[in-house]
């Protein structure tokens, strides 16, 4: 139902060829939703392009963007980002790129990093700016919490971070985020490419209802150790919302129903 494209930022690419991209891909197939851009390309694209964020999203929405990823959050705290990013993307300006997108209708999911330099304080205080955006714009169509993968990572080499989140983390954010985001965002997302299927079903008994897609290839995540794969079939979350004593069923990328094809056959409702 989705192509969902995120990149490095490469020196020489030109703010424009984001919209190259979009055309290619509408033209190749008119229908498809396309989820692109992560804030930090985003803000890229529009300085390279002598351009507002404004004014870069609106000519990427007529070239087919539908929605952007709200990745690069990390933690809304700039002393921690300064230490996993070297302050690349202000916290400020990653508020400022959303909100604008929202605004041009441009919806978004939302996300956290945690596990590496950030305490519990730092998550409550950023659900509570995730929830203080969606209460103004609406925009935000899911939150997906990420663990710090760090075996790979090079602010772990180097001695900056702890070895990503501990099990009790893992349930703690979840849980947290299901009641500081209740009534305004209303899914949460649980990454079985990040946490592995036996941690997933556990916390979608834990607030978390969402599993993501069955994805075609993910290369972040492996890159930095993750020992998880990167792909599932529809049977695999079908079983993982089983195993939780979920229901399942499949959704758009906004999540609307989804029409069902015969990939579904044999699941009581589509996944």
């Amino acid at each position: 139902t989705e192509v969902c494209l995120q990149g490095g930022i490469h020196p020489r690419l030109p703010g424009t060829a984001y919209f190259d991209i979009l055309r290619t891909v509408r033209e190749a197939a008119p229908d498809l939703h396309v989820h692109a851009f992560s804030p930090m390309e985003i803000a890229n694209g529009a300085a390279r392009s002598d351009m507002s964020v404004e004014q870069w999203l609106t000519q990427a929405r007529a070239a087919g963007l539908s929605s952007i990823p709200g990745t690069a959050a990390e933690i809304l705290d700039d002393d921690v980002r300064w230490v996993l990013t070297r302050g690349k993307l202000p916290a400020q300006q990653w508020i400022e790129i959303v909100s604008t997108a929202h605004r041009l209708g441009i919806p978004s999911s939302s996300t956290m990093m945690y596990g590496h330099v950030d305490h519990p304080g730092h998550w409550v205080a950023h659900l509570r700016t995730l929830r203080r955006i969606q209460e103004h714009t609406g925009g935000f169509t899911e939150f997906v919490p990420l663990p710090f993968v760090h075996r790979q990572s090079p602010v772990y080499l180097a001695g900056l971070a702890r070895p990503g989140p501990t099990p009790r983390d893992n349930r703690a954010v979840h849980a947290m985020a299901r009641v500081l985001l209740h009534e305004q965002i209303a899914h949460v997302q649980a990454s079985w490419v990040k946490l592995g299927d036996p941690v997933v079903v556990q916390l979608l008994q834990g607030g978390a209802d969402d599993l993501g897609g069955t994805l075609m290839e993910e290369t972040i995540s492996r890159m930095a150790g993750s020992e998880y794969g990167s792909q599932r079939t529809v049977a695999d979350l079908a079983a993982m919302a089983a195993a939780a004593g979920r229901p399942v069923r499949q959704r758009t990328t906004t999540y609307a129903a989804a029409s069902v094809d015969s990939h579904f056959v044999g699941i009581s409702e589509p996944v």
